[in-house]
């Protein structure tokens, strides 16, 4: 029996387990309920756990029955605080939402691991399974790396894989990736335009933040068009805009916080600078004074071009050619995974799982409250994980 075959036997066991998660959504680093929930389904395998410190996460060793090196598979376990709008008979009611489909990534991942036990004794070498909090914002592949997650197995993987499911876009079962940028880096600019309050009828006796602090939002659009080159894009999308109580107040401050995406080190150090400038430049012009800081967060996701090859050839053994799609060009999404792939050679790819009959060009997208994700394909990726993970041991073996 294959891997897929098995995989399929499991099903109904990963959709329990992804619906579980999926009803009680958690955010952040601290997933207690999630991690129990895991921990629960790898009971009675044979795996060396490690739960995390600084995080709720769990590191799996999978000793193989032959000798040889070490994989890495990661999944992510957290959810976005996003109330559900979805209509399924297993949403969330907490206030929170696997708005991106992390609910899968676990379920996938206990699969993968429940094969990888069955197979035990073909397994050419150790596997390590990463299961992560805090991959929405949190940087929670920083934490576990800095608890050592690449160390658990006694030595450090050759390789590390990574699937994301994706609600639209990608056509359902296709497995979508290319080589070299993925995703791209990440980064907050939060500004505080500092004013003096007053009545809104007399608006020359008050220093109003909000007409400078919406020249702000308009100015950094031109900026991007004006100041970056077309082939080394540059994204800045105001997500967070706050100012005033009522309208007759004028307030003391506006607030606003937007994410940068870009795909290259000079652009990001570039975008960086000139954001800061920019806004301070035009509280100077208004008379106010801004608050301006600009945080980087996730670098680029860059898949290494061997291992692309290997997943992608690995994907047309497995499922064939008409389950493989290559990416024209990166996504501008960003992950922490790339940390991982910073210090281990490794490739992330992309799993269509829009729900059956939707077009997934118009259908919602991962973060949106009305996305849904098809876990019918559940058994394709913890046969993917599973797969990847016996095949590139073999490969060094």
């Amino acid at each position: 029996m294959s891997l897929h075959d098995s995989a399929v036997e499991l099903a109904p066991d990963l959709v329990r387990l992804r619906r579980a998660l999926h009803r009680d959504p958690e955010v952040g680093l601290d997933l207690p309920r999630t991690q129990e929930k895991v921990l629960a389904a790898l009971d009675g395998l044979p795996l060396e756990i490690t739960t995390g410190s600084a995080l709720t996460s769990v590191a799996a060793v999978l000793r193989g029955g032959r000798p040889g090196p070490v994989v890495l598979l990661r999944g992510d376990m957290d959810a976005l605080p996003v109330a559900e709008r979805a209509p399924v008979p297993f949403a969330s009611r907490n206030g929170a939402m696997h708005a991106c489909g992390h609910d899968l990534h676990t379920a996938m991942l206990v699969g993968a691991a429940q094969l990888l036990a069955a197979n035990r004794a073909e397994v050419a070498g150790d596997v390590v399974l990463m299961f992560q909090p805090g991959e929405e914002g949190w940087d929670g592949a920083r934490a576990m790396l800095a608890e050592g997650v690449l160390d658990v197995a006694g030595r450090r993987p050759v390789a590390a894989y990574a699937l994301h499911v994706a609600s639209a876009a990608v056509p359902r079962g296709v497995v979508a990736t290319r080589s070299g940028p993925l995703l791209a880096a990440s980064g907050t600019l939060k500004v505080t335009v500092h004013g003096e309050g007053g009545h809104g009828s007399a608006p020359h006796r008050a220093a109003d933040p909000i007409p400078a602090t919406c020249e702000m939002v308009i100015a950094l659009q031109t900026m991007v068009t004006r100041r970056f080159d077309v082939f080394d894009p540059v994204v800045v999308t105001v997500g967070v805009l706050r100012a005033g109580t009522r309208c007759n107040v004028i307030p003391e401050t506006a607030e606003f916080e937007a994410t940068v995406r870009t795909f290259s080190a000079q652009a990001a150090a570039r975008v960086a600078d000139a954001s800061v400038a920019l806004v301070r430049q035009i509280a100077a012009a208004h008379g106010l004074r801004a608050e301006v800081a600009y945080e980087p967060e996730y670098p680029l996701t860059v898949n290494d071009d061997a291992e692309t090859g290997f997943l992608e050839s690995t994907v047309r053994a497995v499922f064939g050619e008409q389950r493989l799609a290559r990416m024209p060009n990166p996504l501008t999404g960003s992950e922490d995974f790339s940390r991982v792939l910073d210090e281990i050679p490794g490739a992330m790819a992309m799993l269509g799982v829009c729900a059956p009959g939707t077009d997934p060009a118009v259908t919602a997208y991962n973060h949106s409250p009305h996305a849904q994700f098809d876990d019918a394909l559940l058994a394709d990726g913890a046969a993917l994980y599973a797969e990847l993970a016996m095949r590139r041991l073999t490969a060094v073996a």
